[in-house]
C-alpha cells in the first residue's frame, strides 16, 4: 500500500499517503510500546512484592534467631555467673591489648 500511494499520486498525494501510512504504524507502535511498558511494570511490581515478602520473612527469622540467642545468653549467665564474669573480663583484656596498639 505504501508503494502504491507514493507512486500513483503526484508530490502532494504521495506526501499525504506517506504521512497516513506512517501515522498508523507510529500510533500502533506507541500503543504496543505502552502495552509493553505496562506489562513490564506489572511484572516488576509482582516481583517486587514477592521479594518483599521473602525479605520480610527472612527479617522475621533473623529477629527470632537474635531473640533466641539473647535468651540463651541470659540463661547461661544466670546459670554460670562466675564463668560469665571471668569470660567477659578475659575478652575485655584481650580487646584492650589489641586496641592499645
Amino acid at each position: 500500500m505504501q508503494g502504491g500511494g507514493t507512486q500513483g499520486g503526484g508530490m502532494q498525494g504521495g506526501s499525504t499517503g506517506t504521512t497516513d501510512a506512517q501515522g498508523n504504524p507510529l500510533q500502533s507502535s506507541k500503543t504496543h510500546a505502552r502495552a509493553a511498558v505496562d506489562d513490564i511494570r506489572t511484572a516488576a511490581t509482582q516481583m517486587a512484592g514477592e521479594y518483599r515478602g521473602k525479605a520480610e520473612e527472612a527479617w522475621g527469622q533473623a529477629q527470632d534467631r537474635v531473640r533466641t540467642f539473647q535468651e540463651d545468653g541470659e540463661a547461661y549467665v544466670r546459670e554460670n555467673p562466675t564463668k560469665a564474669v571471668f569470660t567477659a573480663l578475659g575478652i575485655g583484656f584481650v580487646l584492650g591489648i589489641i586496641f592499645r596498639r
